[in-house]
């Protein structure tokens, strides 16, 4: 469980930034935003007041959240008539706008009448978005349960399977190392599995998942991973894939094959490699995000892959990296319009890809650690092609 002196820590954090914006207060009501304030993923409503003790007040369970949580005020939901003497005099309230829905909204604006809302939504993200060594331990601990899964691929990968035979073969795996399962996403009608088996041309399918590389999935409705398509020699068999300890993901690519890459996908693979480590012995305080992303182009413009970088021709993701931490897509990002300089402390997955159409999908992706000597890789596993007989 979440350490009281961590919740405490954030709370400090949120309060000072509350304060700096003349806000009296925040109503936190997204699952994620709670559990980070909080320790507990109950459902729940958090009125954090600049000046007093915070209330979480829970529909359901309050056995568990009075459990798991260090606050002191750990209360059951009480009537909506009731909730505008609880909160107070506070007028001006932040609420983060990018999670919490319309109706939701417009609960809380009845329930409180005269309030004036202001969006908090980047300053949450902003703070949460700097890990505390407590937290970084987490993300080791889930990066060493990721290495170790991946790193079996071999004594169960041939060609013959199919993708989706090799993405339950992870994923049953995976959650007997004691994975959590799929990584919350805060993307609006972003959603995602455990990772991403793909094979050959099936890598290079279009989808609308906000990534370079998605699969073609198993139907309209699911449109992303695996496929029924089965593994042939010599295919590269690219693997993204996320675990979760304690609700932080790490997030790992590695490239397998059956056989042997052909000669132009090996080089791919080679320049792949070469730009995230670059990028990650630039990870340190200061650095622009949009800056580094623009020394990733450029070098995958020089080696004359400019056009399959972060996804095929025509359908490429704007970014090479993402924040990472309780969600797979936190601030900061690596791409345009990313200026804010990186802080210590800060979590990213780095994942130069490239994607040939007729022939798959080539890549890499490890999860660093912003620090003053370059990005603390949290990813052992060895970058090397996996290779299967």
């Amino acid at each position: 469980m979440t350490p009281a002196a961590e919740c405490a820590r954030r709370a400090a954090a949120l309060r000072e930034a509350l304060a700096a914006r003349h806000l009296e207060g925040a109503l936190i009501l997204q699952a994620v935003d709670l559990l980070w304030l909080t320790g507990t993923r109950q459902n729940a409503s958090l009125w954090f007041p600049v000046e007093g003790d915070p209330a979480l007040l829970v529909r359901k369970s309050l056995e568990r959240a009075r459990a798991e949580s260090p606050l002191s005020r750990v209360l059951p939901f009480p009537p909506s008539r009731e909730l505008a003497a609880l909160v107070g005099a506070p007028r001006r309230i932040g609420l983060t706008f990018d999670a919490v829905p319309v109706a939701v909204q417009q609960f809380w604006g009845k329930a409180l009448p005269g309030v004036e809302w202001t969006d908090v939504s980047m300053l949450v993200r902003e703070l949460r978005s700097v890990k505390s060594p407590w937290e970084l331990t987490q993300m080791r601990a889930t990066a060493a349960l990721l290495s170790g899964v991946i790193a079996e691929v071999p004594s169960f990968l041939r060609t013959g399977l199919r993708e989706v035979d090799v993405s339950a073969e992870l994923e049953v795996r995976l959650r007997r190392a004691g994975n959590e399962g799929s990584p919350r996403v805060r993307g609006f009608n972003q959603e995602f599995f455990m990772g991403l088996a793909l094979a050959g041309d099936s890598a290079s399918a279009p989808s609308y998942f906000d990534g370079p590389v998605t699969g073609s999935g198993l139907s309209a409705s699911s449109p992303l991973g695996a496929s029924l398509a089965p593994i042939g020699r010599d295919a590269p068999v690219l693997l993204d894939y996320t675990a979760i300890l304690g609700g932080y993901v790490t997030d790992m690519t590695r490239m397998a094959v059956c056989g042997r890459l052909a000669p132009e996908l090996l080089r791919a693979f080679a320049v792949a490699r070469a730009i995230q480590d670059e990028l990650a012995a630039a990870l340190v305080p200061g650095a622009i995000p949009s800056q580094l992303f623009a020394l990733a182009r450029e070098r995958a413009d020089a080696a004359g892959l400019g056009d399959r970088f972060m996804g095929p021709p025509g359908a490429q993701a704007r970014f090479v990296g993402h924040g990472i931490g309780l969600e797979l897509d936190e601030v900061p990002v690596l791409a345009p319009g990313f200026d804010a300089p990186l802080k210590a402390g800060m979590t990213l997955a780095i994942e130069p890809k490239f994607v040939f159409p007729g022939q798959g999908a080539i890549g890499i992706e490890n999860t660093f650690a912003v620090a003053e000597g370059g990005g603390e890789r949290l990813c052992a596993l060895s970058d090397d092609l996996l290779v299967a007989g």
